[in-house]
């Protein structure tokens, strides 16, 4: 029994290599407006149609991110809260708390905040972002009368910072509430399939980010979630007022 328990760990731990590669996605997503110049599509328009996203960009934060990883088959999971922080020098985090698996905790979520750290140290965040240079940009056709707004993305290049999917905005189409879709790459050879929502609001008049949810397919691991919610305490700078902050924690940011 013994034994059988250890081959259990052994193979989880060689099939969540990737999981930190399937989930270090969107973790700094820049939010940019789509432009006109675009190829059609059946049943899409080119996105000079689109309105243009109006919000301030985000350039600096702090915030609470909490954050949850579980895969069932193997029995993992882990909780894990940290003050993380962005701003002119790069970003930072500190660990305030967290339980669960050892090794959920040291090898997939603190390595998350760890490979964060490095892209941004490297400049890489322009490879995330809803840009021309990332992605071709097609609007819902006909644009629906009322409802929610759709913008679909097609990525310009493989890429597992770039998502196959859609933004979806409000009514007026003049606010982003999520990014949904799958990776247009996938990470590692134990990853078969990647999906992703990150919910958006509006604080202070910036644009940010305020959940992640990812769910990765592992080979020979099934499925593995991760949710990650983010708190603010300021926004570029300037102090998040306390109404803002019940309203994402309502979760009205993300309609």
């Amino acid at each position: 029994m013994h034994r059988a328990g250890g081959r259990k760990r052994a193979s989880w731990k060689a099939r969540s290599r990737g999981w930190v590669a399937a989930f270090t996605l969107l973790a700094f997503l820049p939010v940019t407006s789509p432009a006109a110049g675009q190829r059609e599509e059946r049943g899409r328009t080119p996105a000079a149609a689109a309105p243009v996203l109006g919000a301030a960009e985000l350039t600096g934060y702090r915030a609470l991110r909490r954050m949850h990883a579980v895969n069932e088959k193997f029995d993992q999971e882990a909780w894990l809260e940290a003050w993380t922080e962005l701003d002119g020098s790069g970003f930072r985090f500190e660990v305030i708390s967290e339980r669960g698996s050892e090794y959920v905790l040291n090898k997939i979520l603190r390595k998350l905040l760890e490979r964060e750290r490095e892209l941004i140290a490297a400049g890489e965040a322009h490879r995330a972002a809803l840009s021309l240079e990332n992605y071709d940009f097609f609007v819902e056709s006909p644009a629906p009368a009322d409802g929610p707004r759709t913008v679909f993305l097609k990525p310009r290049r493989k890429d597992i910072l770039l998502v196959d999917g859609r933004m979806v905005l409000d009514e007026s189409g003049t606010e982003l509430l999520r990014v949904e879709g799958r990776l247009a790459k996938n990470p590692s050879f134990w990853t078969s399939l990647v999906n992703v929502t990150r919910e958006f609001a509006t604080l202070d008049g910036v644009r940010v980010p305020v959940s992640t949810e990812s769910i990765a397919k592992l080979k020979f691991a099934g499925v593995s979630r991760m949710m990650v919610r983010y708190e603010y305490e300021t926004v570029n700078g300037r102090p998040v007022n306390s109404l803002a902050k019940r309203f994402v924690r309502s979760g009205a940011g993300s309609r």
